[in-house]
């Protein structure tokens, strides 16, 4: 695009009609249009044009502008707006969150009867502050993506009046498989409970319905309460995102309901057969931290990464590896339950074993990885994020025309 070009001649355009219309500032606010907003050249042109025509105080038409519902830009619902446009839109924000960085005023999630969108105001826009809970319609707003998000942007040319009233808002659930990143609000139990990788990570785990299963993250917050595994809970206007293929919820800026009854959960499960080709470090007898809703492992001096030192610590049992079927190696990870039935040692028997040996809780990993490394095993579970949580473990027979077969197709013979 040619900036100064496009500025003169929107310049033009007022100057007929006896009006001073600045081409260096026009074509500043087209360069921050297009080079800042990602806005196309052609809408970008179109809307400083209006812009310009509502400040100067003439009928739209008079200056070829193509303007709808009188707000500088088409008045659409949410879910119609696209990544590009300029959209005028009513709704009510659902929920705020801070602003990641200074450069941001405000942001939240605005919702009406079609769907929700997270919406950004630049700091330098100098919006009026919006409140949860109220009506808004805001006029001359852009549409793009970050992160493969849609987001609306509040700019300097944006907008935004309260409407007096308090309209009827009914979030509408969707299965699970049909989640795409965005907003979205579902009907869900709470399958699994995980180990929180972050300190500022209040839980993680495994929601599902009866369409499939998604990984939900809760963030600490003023507020916030973890979820009950097995509880059915109504979320509404939760953050989808999503990373190498895989989508996940972020239920921090979301509103969170426990429900009655319950979900029959399916989808997401898968059964591997094949050897325990590799134990990782931090298998077999383990610490946890006892702080209520913390339960993170511990490290070989009781530290946890949250909560520092823990004398009081409880113990647990776990196995991490390698599952090997021949044409791909699956990590999993086994629970204290799976654990106990695999390798016939239950928790006791293992801080018994600790305690009496001279090498303490690695003895319980040696004898442990002993009675499984090289075993054939069939595991069923769930797997996210490429890792297969077991809930069911049993050995397999050892089938010597298998292993031959394999031994072949490693040396080429077909």
């Amino acid at each position: 695009m040619d900036f100064s070009e496009a500025a003169n001649r929107i310049s033009r355009k007022f100057t007929k009609d006896g009006h001073q219309a600045d081409a260096q500032k026009i074509e500043g606010k087209l360069r921050r249009l297009v080079q800042e907003f990602g806005v196309q050249p052609s809408e970008a042109e179109r809307s400083v044009t209006n812009e310009l025509a509502k400040e100067y105080n003439i009928p739209l038409g008079g200056t070829g502008g193509a303007v709808k519902s009188g707000g500088g830009t088409e008045e659409k619902k949410i879910a119609e707006a696209v990544s590009g446009e300029w959209v005028t839109i009513e709704g009510k924000i659902v929920s705020l969150s801070p602003p990641a960085s200074p450069a941001i005023g405000q942001s939240g999630i605005i919702a009406d009867e079609s769907g929700a969108i997270r919406f950004v105001a630049w700091a330098k826009a100098n919006a009026p502050v919006m409140a949860e809970g109220v009506w808004y319609r805001i006029e001359s707003a852009v549409v793009d993506e970050y992160k493969d998000i849609p987001n609306l942007k509040i700019h300097s040319g944006t907008t935004i009046k309260e409407i007096g009233e308090d309209r009827a808002l009914i979030p509408n659930p969707m299965p699970i498989k049909d989640l795409r990143p965005g907003i979205g609000s579902i009907r869900g139990k709470v399958v699994q409970e995980w180990d929180a990788s972050h300190e500022r990570m209040l839980q993680s785990g495994l929601l599902g319905d009866e369409t499939g299963t998604v990984k939900f993250v809760l963030w600490k917050e003023p507020g916030k309460e973890k979820l009950v595994v097995g509880a059915v809970y109504n979320i509404f206007y939760a953050q989808v995102d999503e990373f190498n293929g895989r989508l996940s919820l972020n239920l921090t800026p979301a509103t969170v309901m426990q429900d009655e009854g319950d979900i029959p959960v399916s989808g997401g499960e898968a059964t591997f057969r094949g050897a325990i080709v590799h134990v990782a470090p931090g298998s077999g007898l383990i610490k946890r931290c006892p702080v209520e809703g913390c339960n993170r492992a511990l490290s070989r001096q009781n530290y946890c990464p949250v909560h520092e030192i823990q004398p009081k610590f409880t113990y647990d049992l776990r196995i991490k590896g390698w599952l090997d079927d021949g044409e791909k190696t699956h990590s999993i990870l086994l629970q204290r339950d799976v654990v106990e039935a695999l390798t016939e040692i239950n928790l006791e028997k293992a801080q018994e074993i600790a305690e009496n040996n001279p090498l303490g809780m690695d003895e319980v990993f040696l004898q442990m990885r002993e009675k499984v490394l090289g075993r054939y095993i069939t595991c069923n579970g769930r797997e996210i994020d490429n890792r297969l949580l077991v809930n069911k473990c049993e050995r397999s027979s050892f089938e010597s025309g298998e292993h031959a077969r394999l031994l072949n197709r490693a040396g080429g013979v077909p």
